[in-house]
């Protein structure tokens, strides 16, 4: 590739670089992603230099990207972040809250622009007062530096130009330049730097000198600009260590111009881009580990993190979600297939058919590791939902005038993609809430006796076969006699007899808020009932508890519902249905006078000197029984949303795996009931929804 880079007068005409856009877009959502999390976690009071150093590779990542596929919109905004954080790095500012602010700004900048080059937005807001604002923090007028309209603001391209277009915020001095190129294989390339400087305006002006060398071009520039953008530019048509930069006016020696990889005015590429000798590389390194601000090759520190890349890049691969859940509903049917088998197997004679009962038993052992492998593919840590919080609740926060800290537990607890993309916006109306309506002013915290800082955490945990997640904060609770009124407000039927729970469950009513006026953040009364809707959509369930003065907690339980999940297969008169496996804790045997009937017909069962609600599959079906034994005689116990119950059923029929159908888009939704599968025998059997029974038993 880097041959085909240095041949041709024009990179676009030689590679079709669209076909790398895609990875471009994904690397720089990343880059975004990670540097954001930074700058949320920087202490401007002592800020660390790994940091600094890693906010300032993922800056110059977009940037090279951008100015490499012709985003000069992009590249322009990126350029000037650089500078601001070379400085930082480089200790030549100190950093401030006013930059980290600006630097977030610049983030949502990029994500617009990103998006409208992915035809996914609309046009994106000019950016020339944001790149005045972080020209003059680079230059250490922070006074200048506030979200004002500049007049004189730095000449900024806003629309789609030329990759290698450069804008400068200030006049430079022009230098008079000696240019050598070569040897070169094929001295055409050479032309291609000529060309630049009449293809690019302001660049400069360039003419030939003489030349006793047929492979080496000489050429005499006046230009404004850097030796760092002039070897960037140059290395379109030809290597770096081809190229040899004299200044006239400073009568340097002649040894060949290296770039200062850190400074802040580059326009630099990918590192490692094509035509990058390894030794400049080596030496940018060693540069950027560098501890003062000389360009003398050190050797990397022992944790230096720049390594981290590329190793993460060659231990990851991008495949489509397609292509997984292909992959998924593949090593499903071949779930059902070897259950079928091992039905079957069970009518063979064990000794005739020893060597192929023992196949089967592998290939059983080897269906369920595959399937498990390809499960966890699907799997997402939360922290991906998680990070993306900070950065909101800072900006809620800051407009409300309020102090909120987020804490988060749990974030490398799993679930699955389907889910996670789900759960994100309940979670964020959860977490909009608690900051708004929650958490107190810094003065009313004080006058408590509480920290001005408030907190919400945000935790999530594996119970069974549920994930449960929490949002909790230490504000002021929620006001029963206020809740009451603003129902009795709003027509809705709620006596004083209402127990805590209830009243507290009034804030999910469409259209219900306790705000006393309605801002741009919440009051409307949207919220609360959209998080209880797409929550119930996922079979789950939330709660709320709180305490007045000291805080609320809000807790949504998910059921793990994947598309293959360990059941047990129990058998009511002539139905079978599944049993998730992760809900059951116990069976046993019965006799008629194990069960004691209550007041409306309600049975329950003594389970170790403990009362458990008992719930008849026969009657919740209404399966018709054919045999007159009376009874069933067996009890599975099963725990949902932390309580029990016990199932009554005829016979427990064994454990295997299952494989989850979607009974709603295939027939219609079934109450108890959270999906279907096909039994080794081709019957299809229910699987039931234990926390749906569960919530039966309570009313």
């Amino acid at each position: 590739m880097g041959e085909m880079m240095n041949e041709g007068q024009s990179l676009a005409n030689d590679i079709d670089l669209s076909q790398f856009y895609q990875i471009f877009f994904e690397e720089a959502g990343e880059n975004l992603d990670t540097m954001e999390q930074m700058l949320l976690a920087l202490d401007v009071e002592k800020a660390d230099d790994e940091e600094l150093n890693a906010i300032f590779r993922c800056a110059h990542s977009i940037k090279g990207g951008a100015a490499t596929f012709g985003f000069a919109d992009v590249a322009e905004l990126t350029h000037q972040m650089e500078s601001l954080l070379d400085k930082l790095r480089r200790h030549e500012l100190n950093p401030t809250a006013a930059m980290v602010d600006v630097l977030l700004e610049s983030s949502d900048a990029l994500r617009l622009q990103l998006a409208h080059h992915q035809g996914r937005g609309n046009d994106t807001p000019p950016t020339g007062e944001l790149v005045a604002r972080i020209y003059t923090l680079a230059n250490g007028d922070e006074a200048a530096a506030v979200p004002a309209p500049v007049v004189a603001a730095p000449v900024v391209v806003e629309t789609p130009a030329p990759a290698r277009t450069i804008t400068k915020p200030v006049v430079k001095a022009s230098r008079e330049l000696e240019i050598h190129i070569g040897p070169l294989d094929n001295v055409a390339q050479a032309d291609g730097v000529a060309e630049l400087f009449r293809d690019i305006p302001g660049l400069g002006t360039i003419e030939p000198l003489p030349c006793d060398q047929a492979s080496k071009r000489v050429y005499r520039a006046t230009t404004t600009s850097s030796d760092a953008d002039l070897m960037d530019l140059f290395t379109f048509h030809v290597s770096k260590e081809e190229i040899r930069i004299v200044d006239l006016a400073a009568a340097t020696d002649e040894a060949p111009a290296v770039p200062d990889p850190i400074a802040g005015q580059d326009f630099g590429f990918f590192d490692g881009a094509p035509g990058v000798p390894a030794h400049a590389l080596a030496a940018a390194q060693a540069v950027i580990n560098a501890p003062d601000n000389t360009a003398k090759p050190t050797a990397p520190k022992a944790d230096a993190r720049p390594a981290a890349p590329a190793a993460m890049e060659s231990s990851t691969l991008r495949v489509s979600v397609s292509k997984v859940d292909q992959l998924i509903n593949l090593v499903g049917e071949l779930v059902i297939t070897q259950a079928m088998l091992a039905q079957k197997s069970r009518e063979l004679d064990d000794g005739a058919n020893q060597p192929l009962l023992a196949g089967l038993a592998d290939l059983d052992r080897n269906t369920r590791d595959l399937q498990e492998a390809v499960m966890s593919i699907r799997m997402i840590p939360m922290s991906v939902v998680f990070n993306r919080f900070p950065r909101m609740l800072r900006d809620q926060a800051t407009k409300l005038g309020k102090k909120v800290e987020l804490v988060t537990h749990g974030e490398a607890t799993e679930l699955d993609k389907g889910l996670v993309e789900k759960i994100t916006d309940p979670l964020t109306h959860l977490i909009r809430n608690s900051c708004d309506h929650g958490i107190e002013m810094p003065e009313d915290r004080r006058a408590k006796g509480k920290s001005e800082h408030g907190t919400i955490t945000l935790s999530a945990t594996h119970e069974g076969g549920s994930i449960l997640i929490e949002v909790r904060d230490d504000g002021k609770g929620l006001n029963r006699d206020k809740l009451l009124s603003k129902a009795r407000e709003k027509g809705i039927d709620a006596p004083d007899s209402m127990t805590d729970t209830e009243v507290w469950n009034l804030i999910f009513a469409p259209g219900f808020s306790t705000a006393d006026e309605v801002t741009d953040v919440s009051g409307r009364g949207v919220g609360m009932d959209v998080v209880k809707k797409n929550i119930a959509a996922l079979n789950g369930t939330v709660e709320i508890d709180s305490a007045e003065g000291y805080g609320m907690r809000v807790s949504v339980r998910l059921p793990l519902t994947l598309a293959i999940m360990d059941g047990m297969s129990v058998r009511v008169s002539d139905e079978v249905y599944i049993l998730p496996l992760s809900s059951v804790i116990e069976s046993f045997q019965i006799k008629p006078n194990d069960i004691n009937t209550l007041a409306q017909g309600a049975q329950v069962v003594k389970v170790r000197d403990e009362y458990m609600p008992v719930i008849e599959l026969e009657r919740v079906f209404q399966v018709p029984r054919f045999e007159h034994s009376g009874a069933s005689p067996i009890m599975v116990v099963v725990e949902a949303d932390g309580q029990r119950v016990a199932l009554m059923v005829d016979e427990l029929l064994g454990q295997q795996q299952v494989v989850i159908k979607n009974l709603e888009s295939n027939y219609r939704r079934v109450p108890n009931v959270s999906g279907a599968t096909i039994l080794g025998d081709g019957k299809v059997s229910l699987i039931l929804d234990t926390s749906s029974l569960v919530r039966r038993s309570r009313h």
